[in-house]
């Protein structure tokens, strides 16, 4: 990605020599889309302000600075001393209301997290309501220590006092920078509801993602795969390709990018993005109906719910839904290429011929998903791409197939397709080396160096905490350390015995509409007297898209999201509320699940590896940083003896977890 723009740049001495008239002239030319009228009045009223407070200064002015990320812009931003100011103004606003000190906050934190210049020098967020009788002009710094400071509030004759007080306060010599401020480079990380908002309306997602060479690679992996569905249109054959990545890595995103691709069935090639993660679809869908309705509403137009959500659902869909369509149309699917994301979760043939019969009444299927599922792009006379997105360690449920499921199909009743897979599909952690074996003494595989994403791009502040936790899991302890310290300035884990200190410090560390959230395994039964119930099911469409003052929220930190709801998804900030279902101990860890009133050994290799991966998904979650919550456990409970936690405590701690 890289350089943002603005409608206006102007040095302020320049601008104050020049009258209202002619600086909304300039903005307006700049502007490809029509001016709304009130617009024009909210900058005859703006420039005022702005000229009578920056009397005697001199910098750089933007006016309509772009945050792309965001899909918006920032009203006034100035450069004065090496000092940013990011201004938002609520022309006629008496009152200044937290969704307009959000979005102030919101603008400087993207500058601060993705736009390279930003990263060095201090950044003032001010919210001004032109017509509030009193200002907030306190300049306070965060526990973050990045020079960016708490939003100030000030009304429309106070803006030149908070321009001295920040300017006073940060001291600064001017600015150093390296290079224009505007040219700098902005590399932002979306979450995957934003990227997804993103393709939807536009299409395109390059000007929202990252493009620096760590991250390369997601360029790469999307050209194969539309290198690969070129050569299947063309020469007529049909493909099943396999793409591996590490926790975070972008698998989803580049999911969405090919099927936003062949949105439309112009060129005959149309696709369809397909998860058998429940949550991840919902929420997706929710958020592309909702964004849908208000663009519509923006535009003067009337759109319901219910048909942006059936416009939607033709480009994302619940992978069994998918199935179940096509169990009663024995037609071609209307899609040549069926992307399907998280595919080693589609289920064995004992789970989906067990579903059949007790809920859709089908005696005698005899199909696993996958198998399935390829029989229906099989369908297709001519040409078919069948698109695997894989995690590896990512199977958490009973009946979930894993990747040799999919291969096993090829090989046993697809001898028609072609194999292309990542090279890393023969790591342990896939368990499809077998299969792949047989496979390639057919002839019918190709490895491809760019179907696998090595770079975690969740977190934008820490590429390695993906590599961090496979060494705390695998017990690497010194591994483990050696990766911690490499990333715990830039990404705080830290770690504490209380849920209530835990919940003040992810609070605290949360600024702007960052989003965080109490994640916890869902065999973690006995942390009731810590009011966190497992059994009680969330709604994780509320939990993930509604606001602060919605109880169902995540923000509220009342109720806890298991890896069932979260995997796939992401948060800002992630508490990890350990339990006793898996404990440390020198010999490995110790896998419990815990019935009627006691914890019992887990035994079954599966469940084992369901749980570890459990966790493996808890502690993936988070964008900016963790805090992880070991409870002390009671002498008085027998359910929740002080040992079931203290040696696992003990690990994290000597793996050199700070203590909170």
């Amino acid at each position: 990605m890289g350089k943002l723009s603005y409608f206006f740049k102007d040095s302020i001495s320049s601008f104050l020599k020049k009258s209202a008239n002619e600086v909304i002239g300039e903005i307006t030319r700049a502007n490809e889309y029509d001016v709304r009228f009130f617009q024009n009045k909210s900058w005859e009223l703006q420039i005022p302000i702005l000229k009578s407070s920056l009397n005697g200064y001199d910098g750089e002015i933007f006016f309509e600075f772009s945050i792309p990320r965001m899909g918006k812009r920032v009203d006034t931003i100035l450069l004065i001393e090496g000092v940013l100011f990011v201004i938002e103004f609520k022309v006629g606003e008496t009152k200044f209301l937290n969704m307009n000190i959000e979005q102030v906050w919101d603008y400087a934190l993207d500058l601060k997290n993705f736009h390279e210049p930003s990263h060095i020098i201090p950044i003032i967020p001010i919210l001004v309501a032109t017509e509030a009788e009193t200002s907030f002009i306190n300049i306070t710094t965060t526990t973050h220590n990045d020079n960016l400071i708490l939003p100030v509030m000030a009304g429309k004759n106070d803006l030149k006092t908070a321009v001295e007080n920040g300017l006073a306060f940060f001291n600064q010599n001017p600015s150093k920078l390296k290079e224009d401020f505007s040219a700098g480079r902005y590399a932002p990380t979306p979450t995957i509801i934003e990227a997804a908002l993103s393709l939807y309306n536009n299409h395109s997602v390059e000007e929202i993602t990252r493009n620096d060479s760590s991250a390369i690679n997601l360029t790469k992996t999307t050209n194969a795969i539309s290198d690969i569905i070129y050569k299947a249109r063309e020469e007529k054959k049909k493909f099943i390709c396999f793409v591996t990545g590490v926790p975070g890595a972008g698998k989803t995103l580049v999911g969405l990018k090919v099927a936003t691709a062949h949105m439309d069935n112009q060129n005959g090639n149309a696709s369809v993005y397909l998860s058998g993660n429940g949550p991840l679809v919902s929420i997706l869908q929710e958020a592309l109906a909702r964004d849908r309705v208000k663009q519509e509403k923006e535009s003067g137009q009337r759109l319901t719910k219910k048909a942006a959500r059936q416009s939607v659902k033709a480009f994302i869909q619940n992978i069994h839904h998918y199935r179940d369509a096509y169990i009663t149309d024995p037609n071609p699917p209307y899609d040549h290429v069926a992307i399907f994301d998280e595919a080693q979760r589609a289920w064995t043939k004992e789970q989906t011929a067990s579903f059949m019969k007790s809920k859709k009444g089908i005696q005698n299927f005899n199909h696993s998903e996958p198998e399935f599922l390829i029989s229906c792009l099989d369908r297709h006379p001519d040409w078919a791409v069948v698109i695997c997105l894989v995690g590896g360690g990512q199977e958490i449920n009973t009946g979930e197939a894993g990747i040799s499921e999919w291969l096993s199909a090829v090989h046993n009743t697809f001898s028609n397709w072609d194999v292309i897979i990542s090279p890393n599909l023969t790591d342990t952690e896939y368990v499809a080396d077998d299969m792949i074996k047989k496979l390639k003494s057919s002839g019918k595989i190709k490895f491809h160096d760019d179907l696998h994403l090595a770079v975690s791009m969740r977190s934008f502040r820490a590429e390695n905490v993906s590599l961090f936790v496979k060494q705390l899991l695998d017990m690497d302890k010194a591994g483990a350390a050696n990766t911690y310290n490499k990333f715990k300035e830039k990404y705080p884990i830290v770690l504490t015995r209380d849920l209530n200190k835990a919940k003040q410090w992810i609070k605290e560390k949360a600024r702007g509409s960052e989003r965080y959230g109490i994640v916890v395994s869902s065999q973690a039964q006995r942390l009731k007297p810590l009011a966190i119930d497992v059994r009680y099911k969330i709604d994780p469409v509320n939990w993930f898209l509604e606001g602060k003052d919605d109880v169902r929220s995540s923000f509220f930190l009342e109720d806890a999201a298991t890896e069932f709801q979260v995997q796939g998804l992401e948060l800002d900030w992630a508490c990890v509320t350990w339990d006793g279902d898996l404990r440390y101990s020198d010999d490995g860890w110790k896998y419990f699940a815990f019935k009627g009133n006691k914890w019992q050994n887990i035994n079954s290799p599966d469940r084992r590896k369901y749980l570890l991966n459990a966790y493996r998904v808890l502690l993936t979650r988070a964008r900016q940083g963790m805090i992880i919550v070991v409870p002390d456990g009671s002498s008085e409970d027998h359910t929740r003896k002080k040992e079931y936690y203290n040696s696992t405590f003990a690990y994290f701690k000597d793996i050199g977890i700070e203590l909170l």
